[in-house]
């Protein structure tokens, strides 16, 4: 009864950080604590930025995504929502930006697969990756399950840049591609941008709108999308097992 109505007590920041981020006797919700070099660097560097300028670089992040998969998006998407909290832009703006970045992106490696992706894979090195039997078998898959294919990889690191490229390789239409990816990539930066601006909120209600030292539940919150992010690549490691396996299978032992 005693921490229930220790909980009914606290602010609404408070109580999503207890809800969130940590237990009621983990005192990350009651105090700063400032340990993150990386942190200390680039918020600096964000927040004497004006808010055109941050919109433009997490949009390129979200974009290059697509184009070069190690790039962090995610981090700066969660750093986005923080600054948004702090004043220093709207969240829903955060959100349009980089969503818009990113499916955007998404849309032209589509195009440029469909139109680069059969002369590559018929006369240049890509025979050598997929031949013409292989290219019909993905087709198909693709024609029954590609929309499944497309959504669920969008959370998949590494997948989520190769998958609309060989949907453009295999010709699929525009909208049973747009509309799954618009979709989960709509779902995946919410939720980036939802708990970074929560880390924001948490932060400036205890020790005001200043971004210095208010940063302690914001690398929570990185830390635990790192961990998810790791779980993800874990899985998506698992799954490109299987697809060698397929190709192998698919190269070799069906057509002997």
């Amino acid at each position: 009864m005693t921490s229930g109505l220790r909980y009914a007590s606290l602010p609404w920041a408070a109580r999503t950080c207890h809800l969130f981020l940590a237990s009621y006797s983990d005192p990350s919700c009651d105090r700063v604590d400032l340990d993150y070099p990386m942190l200390n660097q680039i918020l600096p560097f964000l927040t004497g930025l004006p808010p055109f300028s941050i919109y433009f670089l997490l949009g390129a992040g979200a974009a290059l995504e697509n184009i070069v998969p190690p790039v962090p998006a995610d981090m700066f998407v969660v750093l986005g929502g923080f600054l948004a909290a702090q004043g220093m832009a709207d969240p829903f703006a955060i959100f349009l930006v980089t969503w818009g970045a990113n499916v955007a992106s998404a849309l032209i490696v589509y195009a440029a697969g469909a139109r680069y992706g059969p002369a590559f894979f018929r006369k240049g090195l890509g025979r050598f990756l997929l031949d013409s039997y292989q290219l019909e078998r993905l087709r198909g898959f693709y024609d029954r399950w590609g929309h499944w294919a497309i959504f669920l990889t969008r959370f998949l690191p590494g997948f989520r840049a190769a998958v609309p490229v060989f949907a453009g390789v295999t010709h699929q239409r525009f909208l049973p591609v747009a509309f799954p990816l618009a979709v989960a990539s709509a779902i995946w930066y919410g939720f980036l941008t939802f708990v970074g601006t929560v880390a924001g909120v948490i932060d400036s209600q205890r020790v005001g709108p200043q971004v210095v030292n208010t940063t302690r539940n914001l690398e929570t919150i990185l830390g635990w999308v790192s961990g998810l992010n790791r779980t993800l690549l874990i899985i998506a490691l698992i799954l490109a097992a299987g697809l060698a396996y397929l190709w192998y299978r698919s190269r070799h032992v069906e057509r002997s």
